[in-house]
């Protein structure tokens, strides 16, 4: 992990600006203690990542992958075992979907999810976005994220890695009976064990993951199963996403130096705590 040692940092560097996503793997609080600003770009990856969980939320449900997979085979069989299984399988529509973390991201998911597939918005987010927010997607705010659980279809993780896991045996138990999970956030936020157990029980109907627990190693016993689909984290590797990161990254620079204020800080927060 990122920390502010001081053999790394000069008492000069005032901040640090990624050009990537996520910020897990940085002590964003100890670089705050040292007056350092850090920031993310994580807001370039926006439209890949939400056109990724889109593929995975249509995925789960007709499991279109099995389908082709099998077509490649070139086997009569694996043909015919994949047209029996799609008569089983489900449209999008009118489902509700359940988003942890309705960020930016996770916006985005909704308003494709929402226009394309006329799906259900619901969500939990540790604050309640403005009513003029939530028309914007129809959506439903719980504050209890068990509650939530409980109703929605598909739950989407979409928020950063805080040092738990938020989708574990417990959590998966509160969910319906046939629902599907998606993860694009980060692996570390499920228990993949867990999600084996409730896949082979029939509890979970279908998983799609863009990440994973252990990354680059992948649970095989995920991988063996044909209602779970997979990605090499790559939901926010496109070219326009870096092109969009390096933009960000140096945008942040400039903008610090010549305002005094960052475009995308994610430590700003640890900054108001430290003159408390």
């Amino acid at each position: 992990m990122l920390t502010a040692s001081r053999s790394l940092l000069p008492s000069s560097c005032k901040i640090y600006a990624s050009a990537g996503a996520g910020f897990d793997w940085v002590d964003t609080k100890s670089l705050a203690k040292r007056g350092v600003i850090y920031c993310n770009a994580g807001a370039a990856c926006t439209e890949s990542v939400a056109d990724a969980a889109i593929w995975l939320i249509l995925s789960t449900f007709r499991n279109f992958s099995w389908s082709a997979t099998a077509a490649r085979t070139c086997d009569p069989s694996n043909f015919a075992d994949a047209q029996r299984a799609a008569a089983l399988t489900r449209n999008p529509n009118g489902h509700s979907l359940g988003i942890i973390g309705l960020g930016k991201i996770g916006m985005r998911i909704a308003q494709k999810a929402y226009t394309a597939f006329g799906m259900k918005v619901i969500y939990n987010d540790i604050r309640r976005l403005p009513p003029s927010v939530e028309a914007e997607v129809e959506a439903k705010y719980y504050e209890k994220l068990d509650d939530m659980l409980a109703v929605a279809d598909v739950v989407l993780v979409a928020t950063p890695f805080g040092g738990n896991k938020i989708i574990d045996a417990q959590k998966i138990g509160k969910m319906k009976k046939g629902a599907r999970l998606i993860n694009i956030a980060r692996g570390k936020l499920h228990d993949e064990d867990a999600i084996v157990e409730a896949l082979a029980s029939g509890h979970l109907a279908a998983v799609g993951l863009d990440v994973h627990y252990d990354e680059p190693k992948i649970n095989p016993k995920l991988a063996a199963m044909h209602n779970v689909e997979m990605l090499s984290h790559t939901a926010g590797a496109s070219m326009d996403s870096h092109i969009g990161f390096e933009t960000l990254g140096m945008e942040n620079i400039l903008s610090f130096f010549e305002t005094g204020k960052a475009v995308s800080p994610v430590n700003s927060h640890f900054f108001d705590q430290a003159k408390l």
